[in-house]
């Protein structure tokens, strides 16, 4: 389960910004994950709770907000946003997209205690 390594690297990054802002605890996590970010949102949470423990977060609420996915058609050069893994565009069943948002995970935002 990737998604261990990856909360292990967040609460590296909130550590330091929490030394960096002289923050004694961290309050709020807020991340942003893309469908296509190969990033499970549930296994995240269900890690984030039981790293938090032994860290700055201890008292953290995780929050996810699920980014759809945005592609821009080559074909009819129309921009959609799609809730689901594919790269076909919706108005002209093209394969000829680009991604433009979707496929991140990003650290959106700390509310930290000073």
């Amino acid at each position: 389960m990737h998604e261990y390594s990856i909360v292990m690297s967040l609460m590296e990054q909130c550590e330091a910004l929490a030394l960096e802002h002289k923050a004694t605890r961290i309050e709020q996590v807020e991340l942003k994950i893309g469908v296509l970010s190969g990033v499970e949102p549930a296994l995240l949470s269900q890690a984030f709770e039981t790293f938090k423990l032994d860290s700055i977060c201890h008292q953290a609420k995780l929050i996810i907000n699920i980014q759809a996915l945005v592609l821009q058609c080559n074909q009819c050069q129309q921009q959609s946003q799609v809730d689901e893994r594919t790269i076909i565009c919706p108005v002209c069943q093209s394969n000829h997209t680009k991604v433009i948002d979707g496929e991140d995970m990003m650290l959106m935002q700390l509310v930290m205690d000073t």
